[in-house]
């Protein structure tokens, strides 16, 4: 990420405008045992980026905050975001409000969620009920799973029994008659019943890779079909080119970062520095983009508050990117459906911030 410093070693006279933070702990030491924040701000940083780790960023914190000084963090830890220190990372909120606010525009309204057991799946599962609140819809129904073993969460967010119920009840009263009409309704039954959906049109499944495509392959098993529930998932089905193998998950919506713009950045950066870009490279751009156009505006530099969080955002190395008040972002997103020979763009990312969405 050093790549990244010159052209942020911006002057003015009271000292270093903008100061990149980035790791400076031996390797193997603990993050933030030494943490260069507070040395910037000494020095007169008007702005410090790139506190890499959560514990970097809260670190810095106590120091920047009573002096005025706005940081811009890499970590992805929501639990940091606060007014004044910014969290750049990529969160679970964005994409998430993404794709519930797609589904209701397209007609949802009862929502699910099924999530892992994990400190990722509790923080979407959490931006989910918002997103689905501030949308206006409906969360029915939530499980949550322990790692290896999706099954018993799957068949209690179907509600199997209740809605299998009365068709074996059928089945069991006909073949009680003990005659072969009986036989013969109950054999008809069985293979021409449909048990009835689920009370919910619409489930988010925050996991990705093999255990994802373990949850995907029960839910039709427990009856959940897609059609005609929409399955919705997070980011994390970007990296899995090949989802649609799985027929469960053909049609699912996910929402990630604009491809085109993706692509064109890796090139400037293989381009710049002869390797393939690190997945903080995009966030490092970000925050050097954001503090060098509010240090060269043409009225002198403005990195207040209101500058920081201006409600147009600012152009990021991903696409379009908006600092929010109580330190978290929000972000421009393509909403992707899964095919089954790969996923396709719906809806492009916005090049302007919508209210309605963001």
């Amino acid at each position: 990420m050093a790549g990244f410093s010159a052209p942020l070693a911006a002057r003015s006279p009271r000292g270093p405008l903008v100061s990149p933070v980035l790791p400076s702990h031996p390797a193997g030491a603990p993050a933030g045992r030494h943490p260069p924040g507070p040395a910037a701000i000494a020095e007169g940083a008007a702005i410090v980026l790139g506190p890499l780790f959560a514990q970097e960023a809260e670190a810095v914190a106590p120091v920047a905050g009573p002096a005025g000084v706005p940081v811009l963090a890499f970590t992805t830890d929501p639990a940091q975001a606060r007014p004044g220190l910014w969290v750049l990372g990529f969160l679970p909120e964005p994409p998430v409000r993404r794709v519930v606010a797609a589904a209701r525009a397209a007609g949802a309204e009862r929502f699910a969620a099924l999530v892992p057991e994990n400190a990722y799946g509790r923080l979407v599962l959490d931006a989910y009920r918002r997103a689905v609140a501030e949308a206006g819809g409906v969360l029915v129904r939530q499980e949550i799973y322990p790692g290896g073993n999706p099954a018993p969460a799957v068949r209690r967010l179907a509600n199997y029994e209740a809605r299998r119920g009365p068709i074996d009840a059928q089945i069991r009263a006909a073949r009680a008659l003990g005659t072969a009409e009986g036989r013969r309704r109950a054999a008809q039954l069985q293979r021409e019943a449909r048990v009835p959906p689920p009370d919910f049109d619409t489930l988010l499944l925050a996991d990705g890779g093999e255990q994802l495509r373990a949850v995907a392959a029960l839910l039709p098993f427990y009856d959940i079909d897609n059609p005609p529930v929409r399955i919705l998932g997070t980011p994390l089905m970007a990296a899995m080119p090949d989802a649609g193998r799985e027929p469960a998950l053909v049609g699912a919506w996910y929402a990630a970062p604009d491809d085109q713009r993706r692509t064109a950045f890796e090139a400037r950066y293989r381009e710049a520095y002869g390797r393939v870009p690190p997945i903080v490279a995009g966030v490092a751009f970000d925050a050097a983009a954001i503090a060098v156009t509010l240090a060269t505006e043409p009225g002198g530099p403005d990195l207040s508050p209101a500058a920081l969080t201006q409600p147009q955002g600012f152009a990021g190395a991903l696409g379009i990117l908006r600092l929010m008040p109580d330190g978290t972002n929000r972000r421009g997103l393509s909403l992707m459906e899964v095919r089954r020979d790969g996923a396709i763009v719906i809806e492009p990312a916005p090049d302007r911030f919508d209210e309605r969405v963001f």
